[in-house]
């Protein structure tokens, strides 16, 4: 499972796989035809709320995260569409935001690494304890 976060005014690669766009609001100047994108998933982002408050203040990174990943954990069904999808190959989270390493798609892209790595865990360990059964 491989996911990826990108500027929407990045080029496409054929090594983006499915390109999902995460933001709320659609990129200003982009049609689909030059976004490229395969699906937008407004429930993704940050509510409007979340949003315009971090915009008025950058500082407030960590709480940032956090009252995101608590927004996130309160929309599976949108989380296990991205899972889905990133389990299939590769996905591209899309955003606008022009700093790379502090955007909403990074929280995300880390949130959805989480998830995964419990769902292997799982399956993991129920095929270990599937086995246990048989041999009783």
């Amino acid at each position: 499972m491989a996911i990826r976060t990108k500027r929407v005014y990045d080029p496409k690669e054929d090594a983006d796989g499915v390109r999902v766009l995460v933001d709320r609001l659609w990129p200003r100047g982009f049609t689909k035809e030059r976004l490229q994108a395969d699906l937008w998933l407004r429930d993704a982002a940050p509510s409007d709320a979340l949003r315009k408050w971090f915009h008025r203040d950058f500082s407030q990174w960590e709480a940032f995260r956090e009252r995101y990943v608590s927004e996130l954990d309160g929309r599976p069904q949108v989380v296990d569409e991205l899972v889905e999808l990133s389990r299939k190959g590769t996905l591209t989270l899309l955003f606008a935001a022009r700093d790379a390493h502090v955007n909403h798609a990074v929280v995300l892209k880390e949130y959805l690494d989480g998830k995964s790595e419990v769902l292997t865990e799982r399956t993991d360990h129920s095929s270990d304890n599937v086995g246990a059964f048989r041999d009783a």
